[in-house]
């Protein structure tokens, strides 16, 4: 069928459609003057969009904590996503943030006290019981090491090692077989979960048993306000307090293992056909200003930043403790503060200055 035929065919349809194309071309000229005699409608109709635009961005990435804007033009790039802050931790809903304590610090609690004589130099809510995070994994190391196991047993990830409480990632992937040794470097050093709660878990009596003597070992060393549920500290129930893990840190310096591992820059593990390198969490074992003998850093959302270590400055053996900290870089800076403030005190090096506890 030629074009003039199939035209005549559909004449009503096509005499239609060309009535509505006429009536479009005429209006676009009069809307485009309207729009640039009232630039602000335009402006309105387009916001307006833009608002729909976003709404369903945001119900769309809800579950998932983190909103995106996906309105844009031709001309105009897409807006970065921008991140919701999480949940408070425990340290926020109780208030502690809002405790002035010395030295700015931006910990909610700190404990800095002298290895030696036990003079506290500073303090700020040093008794609030928090959630510890991976500091736990101290205690975990401790009972390992002083059980006298076979270092170089063997010891396989399996499914019951998997985090299923934070879905935290772990490079060790079920079937992987380390040493006992292997396992304990990487949960210190690099505060590797899935080690941690093999340790635990291959422990001679299983992980009941084993978390029942980390608590008996609290109690063995004064700490009245700890107590753990389980070997890694993904579990808010973790918790103690700054004066506690004091006296856990005091004791753990003592054991030349935990000493090593923990203040290990790095470890490199042969798993299957790879070598995987690992890291240590706390990047002032690398600074060459600091003369680091432990330490141990941690976190979930509930407890905040929190680090413990070991230290010697101005001629002092000192022992820092900082939980709940709110940016991943301030604990870090707290400590800076604390060192930078005991070198630039004369009567601190001599040991004969206290500062007032700050307690909330």
């Amino acid at each position: 069928m030629n074009f003039r035929r199939l035209c005549a065919t559909f004449s009503p349809i096509c005499r239609g459609f060309f009535i509505v194309a006429l009536g479009v071309a005429l209006a676009a000229p009069a809307a485009d003057a309207a729009q640039r005699k009232h630039p602000a409608k335009k402006s309105v109709a387009t916001a307006k969009r833009t608002a729909t635009v976003a709404k369903v961005s945001v119900r769309k990435h809800k579950s998932s904590h983190v909103v995106r804007t996906s309105a844009h033009s031709v001309h105009k790039p897409r807006v970065a996503a921008a991140v919701v802050n999480a949940r408070p931790s425990f340290g926020e809903m109780a208030g502690l943030h809002a405790v002035e304590g010395p030295l700015d610090l931006k910990s909610s609690v700190a404990l800095v006290i002298d290895q030696d004589t036990k003079e506290v130099l500073l303090s700020k809510n040093d008794h609030a019981v928090l959630p510890i995070a991976s500091l736990t994994k101290l205690m975990t190391g401790l009972i390992i090491s002083q059980a006298r196991l076979p270092m170089a047993e063997p010891i396989t990830i399996t499914q019951d090692d998997v985090d299923t409480e934070k879905n935290s990632r772990s490079r060790l992937a079920v079937g992987t077989t380390l040493s006992r040794r292997e396992m304990l470097h990487l949960a210190l050093m690099s505060s590797e979960n899935r080690a941690a709660h093999a340790l635990g878990r291959t422990y001679p009596g299983g992980l009941p048993a084993f978390v029942a003597l980390m608590n008996a070992k609290a109690r063995l060393l004064g700490m009245t306000n700890t107590r753990y549920v389980e070997p890694t500290g993904l579990s808010s129930q973790n918790q103690s307090s700054a004066r506690d893990l004091a006296a856990l840190v005091n004791v753990a310096y003592g054991d030349p293992l935990l000493r090593e591992f923990t203040t290990s820059p790095g470890y490199e593990v042969a798993v299957g056909h790879r070598m995987l390198q690992y890291n240590n969490t706390n990047r002032l074992v690398k600074n060459p200003e600091w003369d680091i003998g432990l330490q141990k850093t941690g976190y979930i959302t509930e407890a905040g930043r929190c680090m413990v270590l070991q230290t010697q400055i101005a001629g002092r053996k000192l022992i820092m403790v900082f939980l709940d900290s709110a940016g991943k870089l301030s604990r870090i800076a707290d400590a800076e503060r604390v060192r930078s403030w005991v070198e630039a005190t004369p009567k601190l090096a001599a040991g004969l200055h206290h500062l007032q506890t700050i307690k909330g």
